[in-house]
């Protein structure tokens, strides 16, 4: 995997924030989540936590796991297929 690290965010900046990089990186990865701009995979990857970890985190943070109705279906579907409904 190839990083590109063009963001420069001033010591300042982090310290008015009260955040390091590695919490800078953690709510970004939250916030993109939140937005369902990111997976949760690669939300969990920007954080650098494993996914329990990160499922753990959205739940401190009282954020829902992104499962609607078209996913329940698919998981119904591929149940169905396996015999195991």
């Amino acid at each position: 995997m190839s990083t590109i690290n063009v963001l420069e965010v001033p010591q300042d900046i982090l310290d008015s924030a009260r955040l390091t990089l590695p919490e800078l990186k953690m709510e970004l990865a939250i916030l993109l989540y939140s937005q369902r701009r990111l997976s949760i995979g690669k939300a969990r990857e920007l954080a650098e936590m494993s996914l329990w970890e990160f499922r753990q985190l959205l739940a401190s943070c009282r954020i829902s796991p992104h499962y609607d109705k078209t996913d329940l279906q698919e998981d119904v579907n591929t149940l169905r297929q396996l015999g195991r409904l």
